[in-house]
């Protein structure tokens, strides 16, 4: 459908004023007319009707899009997001429904708005669960003061919204949150800034010998549970294996098939194999 859909001479993208001002000159469509391009967009493919659909519609993404300004994101971002909302729409509108377009493609120019905000509203994420994007979107409506909600106003919210108390509390924290740059400034004076994360949180990655350190002990571990498992007889040592060390570890049945013995038989040796292991182990600390 993208490729069908450039924009008609007479619309100009200079800057976002002039976008506006164009896609509002657009003519509107009537009810016929749309319900005969959609019917020709789904019987036959037709991509120009795709295209006029789209451009009839555009002034009203604009109308819903300045709706977010309070988010602090750039206007046109939020028009494009929505833009390809509206297309996501036309592309499943069934026009023997009876409702208008536009009525069907609110649902789709919010959605991808809203995935939009939640995803750059901030760095850390804030809105994850369903619950969570349902109070982003709507718990500033239900403030009536810039303080903080009353266990009251919390519980109003919550069975407005269907959701839990604390996560309407969860979400007033994160909303009134902001974003802290890890390091400091570069032209940060340390008698003046705050003190920056990276240097009170514990990185213990950032040694290099301490992370050389790690590896080697990991290998010696590895070297003498290699060698204290030699020392056992075959039989023991593929019990352990097969019990402890494998990716599908096996059960006292499946080794005692195995061996034509009891599951206790199996278990008794394992215990004899592990407690040789340990003391082999012990011994070389």
């Amino acid at each position: 459908m993208s490729n069908a859909l450039a924009l008609p001479s007479g619309l100009t993208l200079g800057s976002i004023e002039e976008y506006i001002s164009s896609v509002n000159l657009l003519p509107r469509l009537s009810a016929e007319e749309e319900h005969d391009l959609a019917t020709r967009l789904r019987d036959e493919g037709d991509l120009s009707a795709a295209r006029q659909l789209v451009m009839g519609h555009l002034r009203f993404v604009v109308h819903i899009a300045r709706g977010y300004l309070g988010y602090g994101l750039p206007l046109p971002d939020l028009i494009q997001e929505g833009n390809v909302g509206l297309m996501k729409a036309i592309k499943r509108f069934n026009p023997d429904v009876g409702v208008r377009l536009i009525t069907f493609a609110v649902h789709w120019i919010r959605a991808e708005i809203h995935e939009f905000i939640v995803q750059n509203w901030r760095i850390v994420k804030v809105a994850t669960t369903k619950a969570q994007r349902k109070l982003f979107f709507n718990l500033r409506k239900f403030k009536t003061g810039l303080s903080w909600l009353t266990r009251e106003e919390a519980t109003t919210v919550a069975d407005e919204l269907g959701v839990d108390v604390e996560t309407v509390y969860q979400m007033e924290t994160r909303l009134n949150a902001h974003d802290a740059p890890f390091d400091p400034a570069t032209d940060a004076e340390d008698d003046k800034d705050y003190t920056a994360p990276s240097s009170y949180l514990s990185q213990p990655d950032a040694d290099p010998a301490e992370t050389l350190a790690g590896d080697q002990w990991d290998q010696c571990r590895q070297e003498r549970l290699r060698i204290a498992l030699e020392n056992l007889d075959e039989r023991s040592r593929d019990i352990v294996s097969s019990r402890w060390l494998g990716q599908e570890k096996l059960t006292l049945s499946d080794l005692a098939a195995r061996y034509n013995v009891s599951a206790e038989r199996i278990r008794q040796l394992e215990n004899s194999a592990m407690k040789k292991l340990k003391a082999s182990l012990g011994d070389a600390t």
